[in-house]
């Protein structure tokens, strides 16, 4: 396994939640108003993507809009790296591709999603502070369980002071959906869109064919990902009783099962617009920063 694509994987994915995490803390609170309510009965703060931006801004100010940025940034380079890493080892091997030389779209989903899982798994305690702390709002647009942790090492502290080791990993199964299902879509679909662009002469600027094979990535995996994406922010955001219980969910199951019930397909879809608009992009920058940062390695024979 070559390290380098590991490291430029994580890279590449913390360039690009520099520029979307501020849609990161809007999609978090749009999936968290309303909770287990029925639609029309609860008051919506966060009215869309424009009036969930100006909402922020006026109540916690421009910096807001960056709450969670630190352990985001950690969450987004462990993932990709690990993701993105796995993915270029298993092409590089060609573990993607048919008995024929060409490339599978089955053994690509795979290991998109194996990658994906992995590393999931291991960045799950960023992403629990990460979305504890976008969560948290004053109180007149306050949505979900409100944890009020001064940062990322407050909140680490916190969590481990209640729930031990196992208490920052709480909530890692739907972690693991979540991941396995956005990677292995990802993944799966960049390189055959490429090279459709490519082949057929519709794109074939390596940067700006890189771009757009991301951009039509990010519209299929948001699709996908959205409804686990959900419940991912309700089960790390939820509160625990005395006994590390969680509040109002048991596991991913019991919280799809309760939403789809309380809420309909609208409620396993809150926030799609906000996470479409984050995560298309941010799919685009991801791939595209890798595609470059690979390229410049190869150009300079950098070593890691």
């Amino acid at each position: 396994m070559n390290a380098s694509e590991y490291v430029i994987g994580g890279l590449a994915a913390v360039g690009a939640t520099i520029f979307t995490n501020p849609l990161d803390v809007i999609k978090t609170r749009i999936q968290l108003q309303g909770e287990l309510a029925a639609r029309g009965t609860y008051v919506v703060p966060y009215k869309g993507i424009l009036h969930g931006l100006v909402t922020v801004i006026r109540n916690d100010g421009w910096s807001g809009l960056q709450k969670g940025l630190v352990p985001t940034m950690h969450f987004q380079f462990i993932v990709n790296g690990i993701r993105l890493g796995i993915y270029s080892t298993a092409a590089n091997m060609q573990w993607t591709r048919r008995k024929n030389g060409g490339d599978s779209f089955g053994l690509s989903l795979f290991w998109g999603a194996a990658g994906g899982a992995v590393g999931a798994y291991c960045s799950s305690p960023f992403f629990l502070v990460k979305t504890q702390l976008q969560s948290h709002a004053p109180k007149q647009v306050a949505v979900g369980y409100q944890h009020n942790h001064t940062g990322m090492l407050s909140a680490l502290r916190h969590i481990y002071r209640q729930g031990g080791i196992f208490g920052l990993w709480r909530g890692s199964t739907a972690s693991i959906a979540r991941a396995s299902i956005g990677s292995g879509v990802q993944l799966a679909t960049f390189g055959p869109v490429k090279s459709v662009l490519r082949d057929r002469n519709v794109v074939v600027q390596p940067a700006l064919n890189s771009l757009c094979g991301g951009f039509i990535a990010g519209c299929v995996v948001t699709l996908a990902m959205t409804p686990s994406d959900v419940i991912m922010t309700r089960l790390y955001n939820q509160g625990l009783d005395v006994n590390g219980k969680g509040l109002l969910y048991s596991g991913w199951l019991d919280c799809f099962a309760k939403t789809a019930r309380t809420e309909g397909l609208y409620g396993l879809y809150k926030g799609f617009w906000a996470n479409y608009l984050r995560l298309v992009p941010h799919s685009a920058l991801v791939l595209l920063f890798f595609d470059e940062l690979m390229a410049l390695k190869n150009k300079y024979e950098i070593k890691f």
